[in-house]
């Protein structure tokens, strides 16, 4: 009897740390690529800050760092709210114990190649477009600034968002995979001193996602029809439709040996 009262406390114990377990994978899965992971960062340099101060006898920075954790519960859940927020929208979905799926080569080509015949479609047009891929970053603050869609990508529904004088041409389309998540969304201007005078809003806008995210974005200029794309910070303008398709499918397809961007050749003209 005492045998199987062992074994069941045995089992219990395992399920349970397997348990918490997931659910601590399941959490990072949520803040991984987000601008959480680098508050994680913070928080965790600051336990170990409290830790090292209390073996070292460092009472004044102990006493510090224990008052940082004592009110960083109510720090963690303000700036935190955005994560709570999706996974509570998972857990009522049902989606928090789905795992994650990524698109395969053939998806990816696909998405390519509808955004290069739309992309080519306004350019000799002057249709202006901006168009965000979503990657490790994620970009939900920005999603939520937009008109959700959740929409199949298709060449014909990027050339319809930005036909002009329609209500969703304004701002930027946000993509995640094939997937068009929102249009109509606002993106960050970059504050580059440098940057060519002769580019209006939306190349700066297109500058300033990639600042501050790893987003790829495509900017399809009113003016002259040009198509430039940034990434890191950095712009790349005027870029041919196998310039354009080249880019897309390094970044998308993520094969190996890669060239870095400081040495792309596909004929579009660097901009700082």
């Amino acid at each position: 009897m005492w045998e199987d009262l062992t074994l069941l406390r045995a089992l219990a114990i395992i399920v349970d740390v397997s348990l918490v377990a997931f659910v601590i994978y399941k959490l990072i899965m949520i803040i991984r690529g987000t601008r959480a992971v680098q508050l994680v960062k913070g928080i965790t340099v600051i336990l170990v800050v409290w830790f090292l101060s209390g073996f070292f006898g460092l009472n004044t920075l102990q006493f510090i760092m224990q008052q940082a954790v004592t009110y960083g519960l109510l720090a963690i859940i303000i700036i935190f709210q955005p994560e709570l927020r999706r996974a509570l929208e998972q857990l009522g979905r049902g989606r928090f114990f789905q795992s994650s799926s990524t698109a395969d080569e053939e998806e990816v080509r696909q998405q390519i190649e509808h955004i290069i015949n739309a992309c080519n479609y306004m350019g000799k047009r002057r249709i202006g477009a901006l168009i965000a891929l979503e990657r490790e970053t994620g970009m939900n603050d920005y999603i939520e600034t937009g008109i959700p869609m959740h929409a199949r990508l298709t060449s014909e529904l990027l050339i319809n968002i930005f036909i002009p004088n329609t209500p969703l041409h304004d701002g930027a389309v946000i993509m995640k995979q094939n997937e068009i998540m929102a249009a109509g969304c606002y993106l960050p201007l970059s504050e580059n001193p440098f940057i060519s005078k002769e580019l209006g809003t939306r190349h700066r806008a297109a500058l300033g996602l990639s600042e501050v995210t790893d987003a790829v974005t495509i900017a399809v200029s009113e003016e002259t029809g040009g198509i430039s794309v940034t990434k890191n910070g950095e712009l790349h303008r005027n870029l041919e439709e196998d310039g354009l398709r080249t880019f897309l499918e390094n970044e998308l397809l993520k094969r190996e040996g890669n060239s870095s961007s400081s040495r792309w050749q596909w004929g579009g003209r660097k901009n700082g």
